[in-house]
């Protein structure tokens, strides 16, 4: 089994049909297949081996699919990283991963070929038309290399409950069925579908509820290079589009541009909306319904779940608010339930196999066999699912996952700081702001604006905080942990 048949499949019925498509530029079935095709061939070249990991740094785009389709044709594991990664990031993914190459964007190759130093890894700059140059003159392979079932297809890097990020290990298995399911019955995706993907690529939702439920029936995706709401709504229009993925912020963005100018904008075609990333506003969400006279489904997952493991299902009754019920396959269950509460657990074919090179990290994340989220939750008499908080600290910001610790570090980095606490504060649009509480040494002279700029040229732009306090002292238990949920920010 490997994921990139299912594209050489998909070709073989649907090759006249496009692709996908960015700006007026497009790929049909055929050949995405092709290049992707090429890619394997360029990588068997360079001597990347099955199950080497390649590293895939891109915005939005045709490179994307192409590369990821084609270092699974080679047998290989694609490891997708935010472009916005700077280069420390940028070192702890390769060089935990021991990537053989990088693939990265020319406005971020910069940061990778500095993130890649002292490493075993070659960075490959990609600007306009460069893929295809060397891609020219290698030859498609017969077929996809043959992988198993559990073999791993993608290292998607994520905190998981605590800590820096860890490769969750996806298998072809993992990715093909939650794609095929995903595609067949909770969207019921036809060739004649075009979702529109604003999602970015590099994130599990983008990647299976956008690109590879596409490739699945051969619907069309088209691709926005970055969300603008205006833009979303034109394309909406003009393209034709039939299922809109996105995450919460993008749907109070729409709702707010579309009650603006509500003649302005015809989205006759669109039949369906998918939200999942954080949790939706039940207001925001009839908002969009009534706007666009299409039915919202909210979800629930993870990366470690590639993603999907519940949903709301257009043959049951909707409940808003609620993640809706386990997708099929996969099982559900509450641990350690207090008044109703428990922490939610997942178990199924969804499931990751468990953090590249990580065994201790794996057994914590599992127990008794079932995947520990993180998340408390409650389930009604009817089995739906309604997440009430995160167990973890992990803050979720316009849809981009911020882990605090890692932030932490960064600022325990500044020669001033003795002590530092990272919390999300809720936001109307984003979900929650990402604020720090600093304990300056002492004697130390620093500010606010020096610290959010210390930490703002070592992290992605959506990490660094917005918020800073300055405290004598930050507040502490009995051990001397520090209390986060004592903290508190003015207005």
């Amino acid at each position: 089994m490997n994921l990139a048949a299912r594209l050489t499949r998909t070709a073989a019925e649907h090759g006249h049909r496009i692709a996908v498509e960015l700006g007026g530029n497009a790929l049909t079935y055929a050949e995405l297949d092709t290049a992707a095709g090429r890619v394997a061939a360029l990588l068997t070249h360079r001597g990347v081996a099955p199950g080497d990991r390649v590293g895939v740094m891109l915005p939005n785009g045709l490179d994307f699919p192409v590369l990821y389709y084609g270092i699974l044709r080679a047998g290989a594991v694609a490891v997708p990283m935010n472009p916005l990664l700077k280069s420390r990031e940028i070192a702890h993914y390769v060089g935990d991963s021991g990537a053989v190459l990088l693939f990265a964007h020319q406005a971020c190759s910069a940061e990778a070929v500095r993130g890649a130093e002292g490493t075993a890894t070659t960075v490959v700059p990609l600007a306009t038309d460069t893929l295809t140059e060397l891609l020219a003159g290698h030859t498609v392979p017969a077929a996809p290399h043959p992988r198993a079932e559990d073999d791993t297809a993608v290292l998607l890097y994520t905190s998981g409950t605590t800590g820096a990020p860890k490769g969750a290990e996806l298998t072809h298995a993992n990715l093909m069925r939650n794609a095929e399911i995903s595609a067949r019955s909770l969207i019921r995706l036809t060739p004649e579908d075009v979702i529109l993907g604003c999602l970015p690529l590099f994130h599990t939702f983008g990647q299976t509820c956008a690109m590879n439920v596409a490739v699945a029936v051969g619907a069309r995706l088209t691709l926005m290079a970055r969300f603008d709401p205006a833009d979303a709504l034109r394309t909406l229009q003009d393209q034709g589009v039939t299922v809109f993925a996105g995450v919460p912020t993008m749907y109070a963005a729409l709702l707010a541009a579309r009650t603006a100018q509500p003649e302005s904008y015809d989205a006759a075609t669109l039949r369906l909306c998918l939200s999942g990333g954080a949790a939706l506003p039940v207001e925001v969400l009839l908002g969009v319904e009534k706007a666009f006279g299409v039915p919202v489904l909210e979800g629930f997952g993870m990366s470690e779940t590639s993603p999907v493991a519940c949903f709301n299902h257009l043959d049951r009754p909707r409940k808003p608010g609620s993640v809706g019920t386990p997708i099929e396959g996969v099982e559900l269950r509450l641990t350690d339930v207090r008044d109703g509460v428990g922490e939610l657990c997942v178990r199924g074919h969804n499931v990751m196999k468990g953090y590249f090179g990580r065994p201790g990290a794996t057994r914590e994340a599992f127990k008794d066999g079932w995947l520990a989220t993180g998340d408390l939750a409650r389930v009604d008499e009817d089995g739906y699912y309604y997440i009430v908080d995160r167990k973890k600290d992990l803050i979720i910001r316009g849809g981009f996952n911020v882990y605090p610790r890692e932030v932490e570090e960064v600022l325990y980095e500044h020669p001033a700081v003795a002590e530092a606490a990272v919390v999300g504060l809720p936001h109307p649009t984003l979900g929650e702001e990402v604020a720090a509480a600093v304990a300056p040494r002492p004697g130390a002279d620093v500010t606010a604006d020096e610290l959010r700029d210390f930490v703002r040229e070592r992290v992605a732009p959506y990490k660094y905080p917005r918020a800073i306090k300055l405290m004598e002292a930050l507040p502490k238990g009995a051990t001397g942990k520090i209390l986060k949920r004592e903290i508190t920010f003015g207005a």
